[in-house]
Parts: structure tokens; sequence; C-alpha cells
């Protein structure tokens, strides 16, 4: 998808308008973040943090390897 965006005023900022189409694609809505992630050929536009994805797999590969502890902890 190449779609060309338009910066307008919004007060005394700058924005861009997402056409529906986009928005359906990034299965957002008005009120949802976005995240945005510089690369060295432009930028991402993401509907989730990837900081905060590569946090969860950390803590979902310590969950699998420390199952048993986990549950110990939790019958406590």
């Amino acid at each position: 998808m190449n779609t060309k965006l338009k910066i307008t005023s919004i007060g005394n900022s700058a924005g861009v308008v997402l056409p529906r189409e986009l928005l359906a694609r990034l299965r957002v809505e008005k009120g949802d973040t976005l995240y945005v992630t510089e690369l060295p050929d432009g930028i991402k536009l993401a509907a989730f943090d990837p900081e905060f994805a590569a946090r969860m797999e950390v803590a979902e590969g310590i969950m699998r390897e420390d199952r048993d502890v986990l549950r110990r902890l939790a019958a406590s």
C-alpha cells in the first residue's frame, strides 16, 4: 500500500489524517495509540509498541522455563 498523506494544522501543532482504509488495516480507531519506529530507510507506524512486545517475549520465555517455580509461588 502506498498512500499519500497531507500534513495539516491542528491547533498549534501539525498532523496527518489517516484514511479509513489505513485505519482498518492497522485495526485501530479514534482514541487508539499508534507507535512510530525510526528505521534506516524511513519510519514504521504500528498499532503495538515493539519495545513492549520484546519485553513480553522475554517474560513468556521465563514463564515457560520456570513454570514449576511460578506454580509453587502462586499456590503459596
